[in-house]
Parts: C-alpha cells; sequence; structure tokens
C-alpha cells in the first residue's frame, strides 16, 4: 500500500492523538511566514499556559512552493528553536514532513530560561506602573508565585528582592496571555498553575 493511500488513516490516527484543541493547523490558511509565526507563537504560548502538553502544528511541506521548499515550514522551524531557548518549548519532532510534534515547557520554564539567559532587561510589559493597575487578588497571587521562585533558588532574605521578582515573573508570562476582557482571569490561571508547578517540583 503507497504512503499516498495511508495519508487519510495518517490523518484520522492525528485527530483522535491530538483533536482539535491541540492541532495547529497553519496550512488551511495559506499564512506568509510571518503571520504564520506570530500567530503559531501566540498559539504555543497559550497551549502552554493550558498545559496542553504535545501539540501538533501542521506547516505543509512545500510542494506548491518555490522549488518544493515551504517557506513557512522553515519559518516555523526558527521560531520553535527559538521558543525552545524562551522556555516556551520543550521538544520539537518533525512528525512529517510537514507537520512538527511540540512537547511544551511547563509555565516556570519561562522565567528559569529568562534566568539562563541572564537577562538584565525587562521587556516594556514589566513596567511597575502596570503592576500597580492590576487587582489586588492578582497582585497576592504574584507576590506568592515571586516568593515561592526565590525560595526555590535558595535565597535567603527574600523580601528584599520581591518586587523585582514579582515584575519578572509577570514580564515572564504576560505574554502568554491574551488580549481580552478576561485576561487578568488569564493571567491569574497562569500564575495558579506556575506556583503549582513549584509545589510539584
Amino acid at each position: 500500500m503507497s504512503r499516498r493511500s495511508l495519508t487519510p488513516l495518517y490523518h484520522a490516527f492525528d485527530e483522535a492523538r491530538f483533536g482539535p484543541e491541540r492541532t495547529l493547523n497553519l496550512r488551511a490558511s495559506l499564512p506568509s511566514p510571518y503571520h504564520a509565526a506570530r500567530r503559531a507563537e501566540a498559539w504555543l504560548r497559550e497551549r502552554q499556559v493550558a498545559r496542553a502538553g504535545e501539540v501538533l502544528v501542521i506547516t505543509g511541506r512545500g510542494n506548491r512552493s518555490f522549488e518544493n521548499v515551504s517557506v513557512v515550514r522553515e519559518a516555523i522551524a526558527t521560531l520553535l528553536a527559538s521558543l525552545r531557548r524562551r522556555g516556551v518549548v520543550e521538544r520539537v519532532v518533525e512528525h512529517t514532513p510537514g507537520s512538527f510534534v511540540v512537547s511544551l515547557a511547563p509555565v516556570t520554564a519561562l522565567r528559569d530560561a529568562a534566568r539562563r539567559r541572564r537577562e538584565h532587561h525587562q521587556p516594556a510589559s514589566a513596567d511597575p506602573r502596570e503592576l500597580a493597575g492590576l487587582s489586588a487578588e492578582t497582585r497576592s497571587l504574584l507576590r506568592a508565585l515571586a516568593l515561592r521562585a526565590l525560595e526555590e533558588l535558595g535565597v535567603g532574605d527574600p523580601h528584599r528582592f520581591l518586587e523585582a521578582e514579582m515584575l519578572a515573573q509577570f514580564a515572564s508570562l504576560a505574554p502568554s496571555v491574551p488580549a481580552g476582557p478576561d485576561r487578568e482571569l488569564r493571567l491569574r490561571a497562569a500564575i495558579t498553575i506556575a506556583i503549582q508547578e513549584y509545589d510539584d517540583r
């Protein structure tokens, strides 16, 4: 039996394994490489916070592209390598010539990756004024996460570094929380997940 005749069977297996919630099909909408990468990063970050585990990213193999090279696939491969360094992705496996199986990292890996890179600057989203705009409930959760992270590092006097760690944790989590009226609710969920991950270590 040829591989082509088995294609529907492979698709059925993928649907059963991943389902629509854990599948991103970029091939269907034919985006530019830039838009494909932006969409994929936002989706992967959101799936990481949702603790989706393994997900399937379909890029297409580029059969209709110049010299049969999928520029979208290349853009996604580059993005996935970058997201590994930034703590979003844990592992990537080529599933087919037109798709990747991506294992998402724990939420706490976002902050751990920033520490490994020794980032001395904070992204714009870590503005203290933005923290002040959060509800008391969200700030309290963020404070608990910062304390838990500093304890994990063995910091003797965590309160000295608490505000800086709150800002850093917020900067790590904020890009994974999509904009919208329920953004702060989603942020609290992400913070709670990160605390649970520290507790489970």
